[in-house]
């Protein structure tokens, strides 16, 4: 098995860089309050996502901050994914800027691996004018450790046979699911490096780490990945988030807040015919803690005022913790989505609800997302709308 993981280099920044010259080669930020990309230039001051926009200026004075064009953003990605698609039908998109690809049976049709990426960077830099880096492996996990190690605008193989040689040395934060936390108790017990982790051994981890988490890393740092490439695979959850910046602010602004979140993945739900059943609140605070909170409902909706009465009480049950630790960022997702949007009615639904949100969706869709807003919401920014890939 063959697979590519192709990875824009960051892709918001890199648009902007190419629709305008005067910005390339220089530190770009894209965003309002938080930045959404940072180009290389900004990132080797140390700029990163989703940091707030003023510290990214004082790591980088001479940063450039743009605002996100989303629909150009979108644009740009559906000219790359037709490239993809046109290079192999094996194709499975994790965002709108990376995808994986499954490149294994082209050999007498297309060629190696290594001249099949060699195009595809080709093409895209051609016909779109945007740097993409490539991964190749045999398995998805280390295809997608195989393009991060080559950015930017890199090709980097791992040859068949010589991928723990590659893996073992790499800081242990390459291996999937390694945030800061699990970084640090690894650490704090001087296993640095994948091949650390390879040799300590699986109850050791378990021990560390638990069941689950200790048995996923021991399999990765050996390599062990048996995910083959999907095609045609329906997301799992609709979200939205929006960061909040650091200064305090009422419960009634964060409710408001919510509320925009809400309409926002609601209508994104109807959109893509998919009816969900957890509502998930996802909670980030000043001390850089996260939280979530989840209610499973009896049936499946995409109604837009249940799904907001859910999460508002789950906000609620939260605002302790909100007010001891601070929130610097709000989330609510849905999940447990069905397959075709068909939702089983209800002898007490309430079908104005419906019709409600059909006409708001029909207003927003004419005139645009801020068409119509909740009033809680008007003088305060939620920030755009991320572009998501077709449903």
């Amino acid at each position: 098995m063959a697979i590519l993981h192709a990875d824009l280099d960051a892709f918001y920044a890199s648009v902007e860089q190419r629709d305008d010259p005067a910005l390339r080669g220089r530190p770009v930020l894209v965003g309002g309050g938080v930045v959404l990309a940072a180009s290389y230039e900004a990132k080797a001051f140390g700029v990163r996502t989703p940091m707030g926009i003023n510290q990214a200026r004082a790591l980088c004075p001479r940063a450039v901050v743009v605002p996100p064009r989303m629909r150009a953003y979108t644009v740009a990605s559906k000219a790359v994914f037709e490239i993809f698609r046109d290079t192999t039908p094996l194709v499975e998109g994790i965002s709108i800027d990376e995808a994986f690809l499954d490149v294994g049976g082209l050999l007498r049709v297309s060629g190696t691996p290594r001249e099949i990426a060699t195009r595809l960077r080709a093409e895209v830099r051609a016909q779109v004018g945007l740097p993409i880096t490539v991964g190749i492996a045999g398995t998805k996990f280390l295809a997608k450790v195989a393009s991060a190690v080559g950015k930017p605008d890199g090709l980097l193989e791992v040859p068949a046979g010589g991928e723990l040689a590659f893996l073992h040395p790499l800081p242990v934060e390459r291996l999937w699911g390694v945030g800061p936390v699990t970084s640090a108790k690894l650490r704090d017990r001087r296993v640095n490096t994948v091949g650390d982790v390879a040799r300590i051994g699986e109850a050791a981890l378990v021990s560390m780490l638990g069941p689950g988490y200790g048995r996923h890393l021991y399999a990765l740092a050996h390599n062990r990945d048996p995910r083959r490439v999907r095609v045609g695979h329906r997301r799992g959850s609709i979200g939205a988030q929006s960061a909040l910046g650091r200064r305090p602010r009422p419960f009634a602004e964060v409710e408001a807040t919510l509320d925009a979140l809400v309409d926002r993945v609601t209508r994104r739900m109807r959109g893509a015919q998919r009816a969900g059943r957890t509502v998930t609140l996802r909670l980030r605070f000043d001390d850089f803690g996260r939280a979530t909170r989840s209610r499973s409902l009896l049936k499946a909706t995409m109604q837009t005022r249940l799904i907001q009465a859910t999460a508002r009480d789950l906000l609620t049950e939260a605002r302790e913790l909100i007010a001891a630790r601070g929130l610097t960022l709000v989330g609510v997702a849905v999940s447990n989505l069905d397959g075709d949007g068909h939702v089983q009615p209800s002898l007490f639904d309430d079908a104005d609800d419906d019709r409600l949100d059909i006409a708001m969706d029909a207003v927003r869709d004419r005139f645009g997302s801020t068409s119509l807003t909740r009033a809680a919401t008007i003088g305060r920014e939620l920030g755009p709308s991320v572009p998501i890939l077709p449903d």
